[in-house]
């Protein structure tokens, strides 16, 4: 071992670099972070809207492709996941979502053994959402004012949203104040992680102050192979940066956070997962684990495009002469569409039970934008596109290694909408949404509805489409998840240890056992925050 660490964490993004930053501010421990990416400072990251520019290729972002999904006519497509310091915080759309209390109650119920308190519920988890946050308009017992994590309300927004926001209203839904709020079903407009035109990243926000603190070491591009375990117990790393192979120690404990896609697959390459998986590619297993690599959930979104008949959204507002303009409006004034992250309005429904709990959620994005592996379908021009997106998915879909070659690329196999109930409660989201873009005020302002084919709403119709267009809404979770004894695909303890190996926990979306209604940046946070907490405690 060549150097000596109290905590390694592995992955700076949002659960690894808050874990991290909390460890060396009040654990006043010696912590190194290895993040794979790259650096968060650029441009066009700290603009809200500099995500679109990239999203679509960019050494920011790593390129997941899943295998042939039969149930989808073996489409293949991607799951790209930050590359960057910050993770998901660095170049996600910035909604700051943290789900129901329903979601957290039920890990609680989920864990629990034997009668006893887990400490998952909502009332255990709320103090860490609201204590890392700081709202520009939100106060009082569910958001918090003087966190790290600065939440604001949109800094701009397009006339295409709030021409959706009222269209949904016709339909009998509820204009909500905050998604965040006493209740998630209605439409309005979310509140994004950033300020004044910049984005509020992990990245910024909890590491940028401990720049300068001998304590946190920093290593870039450095990308882990395997946890060292001995006799049971994790006490290093091996990873690879551009200047070789290093080799360190834990005194304490390693804790990845890697991602749902990474994580599972180091865990994999250091032995610990499904014994007859590892000894397939020849690994010694150390820890067997049947559940590493299993339980992938992702939120399937698909897309409902239409064209405006006028020059309404954001269509090429990022080139030419609009680009200039735009440029200096918020280099001079700090106002305009940089500042917005170019999905202001959203929503939460359940078309088939408006007093049940919302089933689907929508982004209302004032473009015409697809996914890399359909964007041929479309031609560019001014419109807009709504997601829609199923929060509580039943469909279950896995990691494994394709090798014990840590530099090749995990096998992905998501299954979107592969249960019958998630492809059921689509349909009945793209329908309800279908009938938002014909109902004024935002039918008025569009020229046609592109897809899907508006003149055949059947559910085969409906489901043709949705089996063409599905893509990843980028929430991969649940690949090392939380579990009480008895279940046989729990990863993780209560704790978020690694069940069979000592001194070894994961604390990102990995570790989840269900996913949250709602955008996952939030939850991997305080999954971070819970994971330094029950250390310290230690």
């Amino acid at each position: 071992m060549t150097a000596a660490f109290d905590y390694i964490v592995v992955g700076g993004g949002s659960g690894g670099a808050v874990a991290a930053a909390r460890l060396v501010n009040e654990g006043n421990a010696r912590v190194l972070l290895l993040e794979a990416g790259y650096s968060h400072r650029h441009p066009l990251l700290d603009m809200p809207p500099g995500i679109f520019k990239m999203i679509k290729g960019s050494k920011y972002m790593r390129y997941h492709k899943t295998v042939p999904q039969p149930h989808l006519d073996n489409r293949i497509h991607d799951i790209p996941q930050g590359n960057v310091l910050g993770g998901g915080s660095s170049v996600n759309a910035q909604v700051y979502m943290r789900g129901r209390p329903d979601d957290y109650d039920g890990w609680n119920e989920e864990l629990r053994e034997n009668n006893d308190n887990p400490g998952w519920a909502w009332t255990d988890v709320l103090p860490h959402f609201t204590g890392m946050e700081a709202n520009n308009r939100l106060s009082g017992g569910l958001h918090g004012t003087s966190g790290e994590v600065k939440v604001s309300d949109p800094g701009y927004i397009d006339t295409m949203s709030r021409w959706f926001v009222q269209a949904v209203q016709t339909l009998g839904e509820p204009y909500n104040t905050d998604f965040n709020g006493p209740s998630q079903r209605g439409v309005g407009f979310y509140q994004f992680t950033n300020r004044n035109g910049r984005r509020s990243s992990t990245a910024y926000a909890f590491l940028e102050p401990l720049k300068k603190d001998p304590k946190l070491t920093l290593k870039l591009q450095a990308s882990v192979e395997k946890v060292i375990i001995e006799n049971g117990r994790a006490v290093g790393v091996i990873y690879r940066d551009p200047t070789g192979m290093h080799t360190v120690r834990a005194e304490g404990e390693v804790i990845l956070a890697a991602g749902a896609l990474i994580t599972p697959k180091i865990l994999m390459l250091s032995g610990v997962g499904c014994a007859e998986h590892l000894k397939g590619h020849g690994i010694k297993v150390e820890a067997s684990l049947p559940g590493v690599g299993q339980n992938l959930i992702d939120h399937p979104e698909v897309p409902i495009t239409a064209y405006a008949n006028g020059p309404h959204g954001y269509y090429r507002q990022g080139e030419g002469w609009r680009m200039l303009w735009n440029g200096l409006q918020f280099k001079i004034f700090g106002s305009g569409p940089v500042t917005s992250a170019g999905v202001e309005a959203g929503a939460f429904v359940n078309p088939t039970c408006r007093e049940k709990p919302p089933t689907i959620q929508a982004f209302c994005v004032p473009i015409v934008y697809l996914d890399r592996d359909a964007q041929t379908e479309l031609q560019d021009g001014y419109g807009v596109t709504v997601t829609t997106v199923v929060v509580k998915p039943k469909s279950r879909g896995h990691v494994k290694l394709a090798s014990q070659d840590p530099a090749q690329m995990p096998i992905v196999c998501p299954n979107l909408l592969k249960e019958e109930e998630d492809m059921k409660e689509m349909i009945a989201g793209q329908r309800f949404f279908l009938e938002a873009f014909r109902s004024d005020p935002l039918a008025s302002h569009l020229e046609k509805i592109a897809i899907p084919d508006p003149t055949d709403t059947s559910d085969a119709a409906l489901r043709r489409h949705c089996k063409r267009f599905v893509k990843t809404n980028y929430h991969p979770a649940g690949t090392a998840k939380m579990g009480a004894d008895s279940d046989e695909l729990a990863v993780l303890d209560a704790r978020m240890r690694v069940r069979g190996v000592d001194g070894l926990r994961v604390c990102d979306m990995s570790a989840v056992p269900d996913i949250n209604a709602g955008n996952t940046n939030a939850p991997a946070m305080m999954l971070g925050s819970r994971c330094a907490e029950f250390i310290l405690e230690a």
